[in-house]
């Protein structure tokens, strides 16, 4: 990704954030942070990544919210921004803090009691094994 995309990618964010919180008043869209936007190269499309606090009901109004809203958010990014072409909007849910969680939860689980040593020693290493450290333990 160029430089400029990603700085377009923050500026939309940003923009697009201030823009649920002051300028749309449809209760829908108030459990609604913007995470991340990604513009596509030829500035034609946006994929909004937004986090949705509530149950699937409440993500699934809130999404239609946020879909009443695009056309406003549109013309006011492309007014605002002083861009001959402002992208169309696409709100996608995202669940990379889920799967995080999910995987935390998941390494917790296999873990032994207590967890892993913080210090990378290692007690029990058998005769060639190798430590953490790539080393073969010396005999």
């Amino acid at each position: 990704m160029s430089r400029r995309q990603e700085r377009l990618n923050e500026q939309f964010r940003r923009e697009i954030a201030l823009r649920l919180q002051r300028e749309v008043h449809d209760p829908r869209v108030a459990a609604v942070t913007v995470t991340g936007v990604r513009v596509s190269p030829d500035l034609a499309q946006a994929r909004v990544l937004v986090r949705i606090r509530g149950d699937d009901e409440a993500r699934r109004h809130a999404l239609d919210g946020l879909e009443a809203a695009g056309p406003f958010l549109r013309k006011s990014l492309g007014a605002d921004l002083h861009i001959r072409r402002a992208p169309e909007l696409q709100f996608v849910v995202d669940h990379h803090l889920e799967q995080a969680m999910r995987i935390e939860a998941l390494l917790d689980e296999v873990r032994p009691d207590g967890g892993w040593e913080e210090d990378g020693g290692s007690e029990d290493v058998g005769e060639g094994a190798a430590t953490p450290s790539g080393d073969a333990p010396e005999a």
